[in-house]
C-alpha cells in the first residue's frame, strides 16, 4: 500500500505551496543519489519524495489526490511508469537547488538578459504647483538604447556568435565530488553569445550615455515623499534587455504663509488688540484668493477657526481638506504719547491687574496662584 504523499514530505494537508517546496528540497538533498551512491534505500526514498512533490505541487493533481487518493492516477500514470520516467541525473539535482545555492550552481536560465537599472529623480515643487497640478519638463542623464545597433551591441549587419566554451548555454558544468555544479561561463559572462564585431558607437554594450527630456504630469494634491513611476524610462538594459523604471520623488518647498498637514492647510492670522476686543472683518488668504472673514468680539489669542473646503483636494480619494486659521493678537509697538495716554486710561478703567471683570483668564490665573500659596502655608 502506497504511503500518504503528505507523510512522505513530513507536512500537513494544509501546507502552502512554499512549505511543500521547502520540504521537497530538504528531503531531495538528503536522499539524492549523487550524495548516496550505491544506497538503494536512499534512491527509493528519493523517488517517493519526487513523486509526492510532482502531485502536491500541481494544484489540479493535488485536488484530485485529496478527493480520490492514489486511485486518481492509477489509470494514467502508474507508479512503475513514474519510476521509468525518472532520471537520477546530476542536472536534475542542480535544477532543484539552483535558486537556493545560486553561488554554487549558478543561474540555470540560459542567455539571461540584464534589465536596466531603475532611476530616481528628485523634483521640487511649490505648494501651489502641488495643490493645483502642473506639467514639468526634466532632463534625465541616463543610458539609452544605441540607435546604431538597435541595442544588440554588434556592428550593423553582423550578429553575435554562439559561445564555443558553453555552447550557447551561458553555463558550464563542473564535477566536484558528489556534485555536478554549473557556473557562469567566464567567456561570455552568461550570455551564451559573443560579440565578434562590436558596435563602434556603444562598444558592444547596446546602450549609450545620453540626456533625455521628459514632460511629467504632476497630479493635483500630490505631497512630499509621494512618488510617480514612469515605466521603462530608466536605464536601458544590456544587449537589448528591457529598460528600468524612472521614479519621480516629490518634495514640496516650504510656503511663506501656509503649512500643510495631510490635506488641510494651517496659517497664522495676526490682528490688533482692538479688533480682538471689539470684533471686525478681515481678509483671510487662501490658495484660491482672498476671502472676507468676520472676527467675533472678545476673540482670544490662539483661537483656531476652521474654514471648510479651503484646503487641498486629495490625490487619492478626491476629498477636499479645510483651512485652519490661528488668531494671533498682536501687542502694539512704536506708540506715540497720545496712544500711550489712551492705553493708560483704558488700563485704569479695568481696575487692578487681576482684571476681575475684563480679563477672565487673568482672574482665573491669580486665583490659582492664591490657592497655591495658601496651601504651602498650611
Amino acid at each position: 500500500m502506497k504511503k500518504d504523499y503528505y507523510q512522505i514530505l513530513n507536512i500537513s494537508n494544509t501546507a502552502t505551496d512554499l512549505e511543500i517546496k521547502r520540504a521537497y528540497k530538504k528531503l531531495a538533498m538528503k536522499y539524492h543519489p549523487d550524495r548516496n551512491q550505491g544506497n538503494k534505500n536512499a534512491e527509493t526514498k528519493f523517488k517517493e519524495v519526487k513523486e509526492a512533490y510532482e502531485i502536491l505541487s500541481d494544484p489540479k493533481k493535488r485536488k484530485l489526490y485529496e478527493q480520490y487518493g492514489h486511485s486518481a492516477f492509477e489509470q494514467n500514470s502508474s507508479h512503475n511508469n513514474f519510476n521509468n520516467n525518472f532520471r537520477t541525473s546530476t542536472s536534475d539535482f542542480s535544477d532543484i537547488f539552483g535558486d537556493v545555492f545560486g553561488d554554487i550552481f549558478g543561474n540555470t536560465k540560459k542567455n539571461k538578459k540584464t534589465k536596466g537599472s531603475d532611476l530616481q529623480y528628485d523634483l521640487e515643487l511649490t505648494l501651489e504647483e502641488a495643490v493645483k497640478g502642473t506639467y514639468k519638463e526634466i532632463n534625465i542623464p541616463t543610458l539609452t538604447k544605441c540607435i546604431d545597433c538597435y541595442g544588440t551591441g554588434s556592428k550593423r549587419g553582423t550578429k553575435p556568435v554562439i559561445c564555443t566554451n558553453c555552447h550557447g548555454n551561458g553555463q558550464i558544468h563542473m564535477q566536484k565530488g558528489f556534485f555536478s555544479v554549473q557556473q557562469t561561463c567566464e567567456i561570455c559572462s552568461g550570455q551564451g553569445k559573443i560579440i565578434k564585431n562590436p558596435c563602434a558607437k556603444c562598444y558592444g554594450q547596446g546602450r549609450i550615455k545620453k540626456s533625455k527630456k521628459l514632460s511629467i504630469k504632476i497630479p493635483s494634491g500630490i505631497d512630499t515623499n509621494d512618488k510617480i513611476r514612469l515605466n521603462n524610462e530608466g536605464e536601458a538594459g544590456l544587449n537589448g534587455a528591457r529598460s528600468g523604471d524612472l521614479y519621480i520623488q516629490i518634495n514640496v518647498k516650504k510656503h511663506p504663509i501656509f503649512k500643510r498637514e495631510d490635506n488641510n492647510l494651517h496659517c497664522e492670522v495676526p490682528i490688533n488688540c482692538v479688533m480682538a476686543a471689539l470684533g471686525g472683518e478681515i481678509e483671510i488668504p487662501t490658495l484660491e484668493g482672498r476671502i472676507n472673514f468676520k472676527i467675533p468680539q472678545e476673540t482670544q489669542s490662539g483661537k483656531l477657526f476652521r474654514i471648510r473646503g479651503k484646503g487641498i483636494r486629495s490625490v487619492r480619494n478626491g476629498l477636499q481638506g479645510d483651512l485652519f486659521c490661528k488668531i494671533i493678537v498682536e501687542t502694539p509697538v512704536n506708540l506715540n504719547m497720545s496712544q500711550k495716554n489712551l492705553l493708560h486710561k483704558l488700563g485704569k478703567s479695568f481696575g487692578d491687574v487681576k482684571g476681575k471683570n475684563n480679563s477672565p483668564k487673568s482672574k482665573r490665573f491669580f486665583n490659582s496662584v492664591k490657592r497655591f500659596f495658601d496651601a504651602l502655608t498650611k
